[in-house]
């Protein structure tokens, strides 16, 4: 691997982004679970990973039924994997004309979270530096703030060995190590922003204003190390949470101003999968500054925080009782 590594330095980036979540200083023991849809960037995700003898529980793989191409991915990953000596899993479903892609993209999380639990594994996916870039750009189409600017540059969720590897690094260590990949058509339809945003909006800006990609890719680092500084000042606060219940101190809140709790609390809603709108966390940093005790603030999807003498609640959303 080394001779090869020598003829092609390029390639040489993506094997050790994938070696250096192996030190134990990093990551620890974790077992993971690869997620490969076939594509280039995933098979070369599997492969790196094989070669820096990551500890892989299994491979897993999703059929969205779209298409001979789709289920021709499948199956090689199905093969590599059975070559390799790994275990694989397969998800299929038939999608319906003009689902969406968020409905592709739910229907895939769920099926590896439940693998994930089954085999006490991380997810691993292979998101690359671009997809980051392109990410970002979405975000900022969205009108998203500061946290969700840092797109996939997270902590939490996946494991992202590749998201500082490029795409033309990915494509050089598939020409050495010769790794099969098959091509999904749909990357090339206009028909989903994101591809829109890769074939056409982030080109067009490139050419007018050369370095904008990376500049964009600045500006997730960016976000990124800001939201990890938010996430340690949440722990420092200590919430208690349980069964969906959140718990935090008042005077754990008390010298935050209003802006600084319309930092916090988005952080603390993540903590119980729960996401605030700007008009929420408005309110909800209003709410948190008021006097006295007793009350409680209803926000988007059934949420509500309540506010004792000495704490705040957010509780989740309740069950609704249909009588008959």
């Amino acid at each position: 691997m080394e001779a090869l590594f020598q003829q092609d330095p390029v390639g040489q980036a993506v094997a050790q982004a994938v070696a250096a979540l192996r030190h134990p200083s990093v990551r620890g023991p974790e077992r993971w679970l690869l997620a490969v849809s076939g594509g280039r960037d995933s098979m070369v995700l599997l492969d790196a990973a094989v070669r820096a003898g990551a500890p892989i529980a299994a491979v897993a793989t999703y059929d969205h039924g779209t298409g001979a191409a789709a289920t021709e991915a499948a199956t090689l990953v199905e093969q590599t994997a059975e070559r390799l000596g790994l275990s694989s899993l397969t998800g299929r479903r038939t999608s319906a004309p003009g689902e969406s892609e968020a409905t592709w993209r739910s229907a895939r999380r769920a099926f590896l979270r439940g693998w994930a639990t089954e085999y006490r594994a991380r997810i691993v996916t292979a998101h690359t530096r671009d997809d980051q870039i392109e990410t970002v750009a979405i975000r900022i189409l969205r009108g998203s703030g500061v946290r969700g600017l840092a797109a996939m540059d997270v902590d939490s969720g996946p494991l992202r060995p590749l998201l500082g590897v490029s795409r033309p690094q990915i494509a050089s260590y598939a020409d050495v190590f010769r790794v099969q990949w098959v091509e999904d058509p749909s990357n090339a339809g206009r028909g989903f922003l994101r591809n829109r945003v890769r074939h056409d909006l982030l080109p067009a800006f490139e050419a007018v204003h050369p370095g904008f990609r990376d500049e964009l890719a600045e500006v997730g680092r960016a976000a990124g190390a800001w939201r990890r500084e938010v996430e340690a000042m949440v722990d420092g606060l200590q919430p208690v949470i349980g069964n969906g219940t959140l718990v935090v101190r008042r005077s754990a809140l008390a010298h935050f101003d209003r802006d600084g709790l319309s930092l916090i609390w988005p952080a603390l809603g993540a903590r119980v999968g729960v996401t605030f709108d700007r008009r929420g966390t408005e309110r909800l940093a209003k709410f948190t500054m008021a006097k006295g005790s007793g009350g409680s603030i209803p926000l988007s999807g059934g949420v509500t925080v309540e506010r004792t003498a000495t704490s705040f609640v957010m509780r989740p959303p309740q069950p609704v009782t249909l009588l008959y």
